[in-house]
């Protein structure tokens, strides 16, 4: 996502999700290895030499292309779905359409972070999406992970229900995307500490996973976060166990680095003479890989300071309702060391998540 989506026939601003351009009613598909939209013709494009065709889903949103060697005629986002509505509940494919655009995202961070994604279908405890309405199953549908595949329950789109949710649980901030970027923190804990060196260290910091989550679960509910939370975590569900306080500070990551990566796409600079934030411009920057930590959170808290201001301005709540305090900032930095500790290249990661596709046709 380090480049401004356009259209390639009129250049106007378009938005990730962007099937046809707003300005010139141009066919569009979202082509993941450069990064961009292209120009579609009867439903294909030729992009060097390699033919790509629209996903299959296409009908459900789903921009994403597909090249011409994949099974199925579905791009790799939507080939991660293991179990999705039926095809006659249209209600809840309505609300799967923008859970997936929701999913899409993340795996364009996720690939920008050279994280790797191999999918559950090619190797046992792969990355995975169970993608179900309760709604519809007429039965709970855990928000939850486990061995590699996300739940995610479809109703969790309707703004009334999943603010009211917010709201009983005490929560500042809860969105598809925000579920997605916690769950995915619980599969990459398992794939990125990878040595008894690495789980030493997360253990002193976040605490011993190894301790009863049914126990911690249970307290949890009964007891709620301890009244000191705030010293030591980002929220209050961080509180419950070691998994979940992983969890909580990854998700926090890719919030933070998302937004600051959109900012530096669109130009967005805070002049010192004029904001009053520091001796120089804030510039942030699409990648922190090279950076420490501290770079990363500096940038971060002048930012979201003006995003809060902007949001303020509109009668909203702040953009990111969230104080850092030390012990947080530690754990952030362990995640930032987890994450650029030999990470593949963008360009690597796709060429990985391509080369799974040929493999289960």
């Amino acid at each position: 996502m380090s480049s401004q989506p356009r259209c390639p026939h009129c250049r106007h601003f378009v938005y990730l999700d962007t099937l046809v351009c707003p300005n010139c009613e141009g066919e569009l598909g979202y082509h993941v290895p450069t990064r961009q939209f292209l120009g579609l013709r009867r439903g294909r494009v030729i992009v060097d030499e390699q033919t790509w065709y629209t996903c299959s889903n296409r009908e459900w949103m789903c921009n994403w292309l597909v090249w011409a060697n994949a099974p199925a005629g579905r791009c790799f986002s939507c080939r991660l779905t293991r179990q999705s509505p039926p095809a006659n509940d249209t209600v809840a494919l309505d609300k799967l359409a923008s859970v997936e655009e929701a999913k899409r995202r993340l795996l364009l961070q996720l690939a920008d972070l050279g994280l790797p994604i191999v999918p559950w279908d090619v190797q046992k405890g792969g990355l995975g999406f169970d993608l179900l309405s309760s709604l519809s199953e007429g039965k709970p549908i855990m928000i939850g992970h486990a061995n590699g595949i996300i739940s995610i329950d479809l109703a969790e789109s309707l703004d009334d229900r999943r603010e009211a949710l917010r709201v009983r649980l005490g929560e500042p901030y809860r969105t598809i995307l925000g579920h997605l970027r916690h769950e995915v923190g619980h599969y990459f804990q398992n794939v990125l500490l990878t040595d008894d060196e690495w789980w030493a260290k997360c253990r002193r910091l976040f605490g011993d996973e190894r301790e009863s989550y049914k126990e911690a679960l249970k307290r949890h509910y009964a007891l709620g976060a301890p009244p000191d939370w705030r010293t030591s975590f980002i929220s209050e569900y961080a509180t419950m166990h070691p998994w979940e306080d992983f969890a909580e500070s990854f998700a926090h990551y890719l919030h933070i680095t998302g937004t600051l990566q959109t900012a530096a796409a669109i130009g967005i600079v805070l002049d010192a003479s004029v904001a009053s934030v520091r001796d120089t411009d804030v510039r942030p920057r699409e990648s922190y890989a090279d950076q420490p930590i501290q770079r990363l959170l500096t940038d971060w808290e002048w930012m979201s300071q003006a995003f809060n201001r902007i949001n303020r301005s509109m009668g909203f709540g702040d953009l990111y309702p969230f104080t850092l305090v030390e012990p947080v900032r530690r754990k952030l930095e362990f995640i930032h060391d987890i994450v650029t500790n030999a990470p593949l290249t963008a360009e690597e990661q796709f060429a990985l998540a391509l080369s799974t596709e040929t493999e289960t046709t």
